[in-house]
């Protein structure tokens, strides 16, 4: 009789839930079927009437990033030639002149050339401005004129640029381009062995291991281990240079998804090179996903001290998918957790402001959760480190000036005209500091807060009531005293700027790999670190 009832109850239930689910995906897929055929018919019209000629292929190609774009900004569709840059980032291996590039409109400048490089071997220096290669014209190209760097081994390129505001001819060739992921590793004192880990690609781990064994056999008995700048790039690698300090079977880092198969624990598959071996790993606001994962997996085990700045806060994880006729998806498919549990996702793409902006998640809504011997970290914002440094933080005034390419364009014309200048003797102060802020002045570097941002929404809103006449006045002090805080918070931040436009310099004179040399003996973040791991008392309090 039981057996009869619960049939009679289960059954009818299963029936309504496949019902309702059934009709959850019919209608699913109805209004896919439907959105597709209004967007192939809307295609096809504008393809065939629009009054001057459409490309089709950068028609469909801006359709679909544009529809990608309000997602997060790392799903991302790949045309073939995306396809093979992306490559290149995993790999690090591409055939080319050797340098970083930065694309714009009219040119391409030069921000950074590999030493003994072909774009270095040839003369190029960062800020050179391309504004030719071969016969084409970088301003009329309308493809990435910086796929025609790259070519064949060994064959040529000619290029014309302005350097200072004179023009230059030179030819380079092309060769094979392997970018390290550990660019530098030396030992700081006796004891001090220092790491810098740069990217994430396919030779992290391998490379991350090669240089702790070398240093371990020079007498290195604790580590720095740097990720600041570091972007990100393999979970995988990531899990395995975890896997370097923390033993076999350790729990790393979680993904979950909506997708179930996506859903994964990756422990540590290997046995570890040396799990007493004391670590501080510096991380700034650039320092994002897999570096991420990194520093707040060693923290929530207490395996190392975490020094610097928050870090960028990225915990979203992506996963090419091919698509049609080479090219691919690169699309958002779950979310990453440090073994404490936490996410640190600081922007929340799903809910933006009224200008379509992801909003920052708020300190109120941080989560508390316990590292294994119990200390509190959190979520929602990036990896706190357990030291934290002011004059690695980047403010938003800073920031804006590194988005309008001030100190970089600052340190090219610094280059130019101290051009015997010993590295070694670099220190800049107050009066480099004032020249900088007239720099600012002479190219008009304007920020506008979100204080001004609001004050200005008031104001419009005011004149639609017409209530502006009352308050245009207060409107017009408040603004003039908004811009004195300005000019304020450019001096607050003078330490900071001078860190970010000395590294900049190093790098015109003595190239990336002197720039860490130049580290060892005036980095602040490095001096910390140094402080921290020469007192065993000290680095064991941190992780009590």
């Amino acid at each position: 009789m039981k057996k009869f009832l619960k049939k009679r109850i289960i059954i009818p239930v299963l029936a309504v839930v496949i019902l309702f689910t059934g009709t959850a995906f019919q209608n699913d897929f109805f209004e896919i079927a439907k959105q597709i055929e209004i967007f192939t018919t809307l295609y096809k019209e504008v393809n065939m009437n629009y009054v001057d000629d459409t490309n089709p292929a950068d028609l469909m190609d801006t359709a679909i990033k544009s529809m990608l774009k309000d997602l997060d900004p790392y799903t991302q569709f790949y045309n073939e030639q995306d396809v093979e840059a992306e490559k290149i980032r995993r790999t690090g291996d591409y055939t080319g002149i050797g340098a970083n590039v930065r694309t714009m409109k009219d040119k391409l400048v030069i921000i950074e050339p590999y030493k003994n490089y072909p774009a270095d071997k040839a003369g190029l220096k960062a800020g050179d401005e391309i504004i030719k290669i071969g016969n084409t014209v970088i301003a009329d190209y309308k493809e990435d004129a910086g796929d025609l760097l790259n070519g064949s081994n060994n064959t040529k390129v000619t290029v014309t640029y302005l350097r200072q505001g004179k023009e230059y001819t030179t030819t380079i060739t092309r060769s094979e381009v392997e970018i390290d992921a550990v660019p530098h590793f030396s030992m700081v004192d006796d004891k001090t062995g220092y790491i810098v880990l740069s990217k994430f690609n396919n030779k992290a781990s391998s490379q991350t291991g090669y240089a702790l064994k070398d240093l371990k056999a020079q007498g290195a008995e604790r580590i720095i281990l740097d990720l600041r700048g570091n972007p990100g790039g393999l979970l995988l690698e990531a899990v395995n240079i975890v896997n370097l300090f923390v033993p076999k079977g350790q729990l790393v880092v979680t993904t979950k998804s909506k997708v179930k198969k996506f859903n994964r624990s990756y422990y540590t598959q290997r046995e570890p090179l040396d799990t007493e071996i004391p670590i501080v790993v510096l991380i700034n606001g650039s320092s994002a996903s897999a570096s991420e994962i990194v520093s707040g997996s060693l923290q929530d085990l207490d395996r190392a001290v975490v020094v610097g700045s928050r870090s960028f806060g990225k915990g979203l994880v992506q996963r090419p998918k091919p698509v049609a006729y080479g090219t691919q998806l690169k699309i958002t498919i779950s979310r990453y957790y440090t073994p404490s549990g936490r996410c640190i996702q600081a922007l929340d793409y799903w809910n933006r402001d009224d200008k379509g902006n992801a909003v920052r998640i708020k300190k109120d809504n941080y989560n508390e959760f316990k590292t294994r011997n119990g200390r509190p970290v959190f979520d929602g914002g990036g990896v706190f480190p357990d030291e934290s440094l002011e004059i690695t933080k980047n403010s938003e005034i800073t920031k804006a000036i590194q988005r309008d390419f001030l100190i970089f364009d600052y340190a090219t014309d610094y280059y130019y005209k101290h051009p015997n200048l010993n590295v070694a003797d670099l220190e800049l102060g107050n009066s480099d500091f004032q020249n900088f802020k007239s720099y600012l002045n002479s190219n008009n570097f304007t920020f506008e807060t979100e204080t001004e941002k609001a004050l200005t929404k008031v104001l419009e809103s005011a004149k639609k009531e017409e209530l502006d006449d009352n308050i245009q006045k207060d409107y017009n002090t408040l603004i003039t005293n908004l811009n004195n805080s300005k000019a304020l918070a450019i001096d607050e931040n003078k330490d900071e700027i001078l860190a970010l436009l000395t590294d900049e310099i190093v790098k015109r004179y003595v190239y990336r790999e002197g720039l860490y040399d130049y580290y060892v003996d005036h980095n602040e973040e490095i001096k910390k670190a140094i402080e921290i791991l020469s007192n065993p008392n000290k680095y064991n309090g941190y992780l009590r």
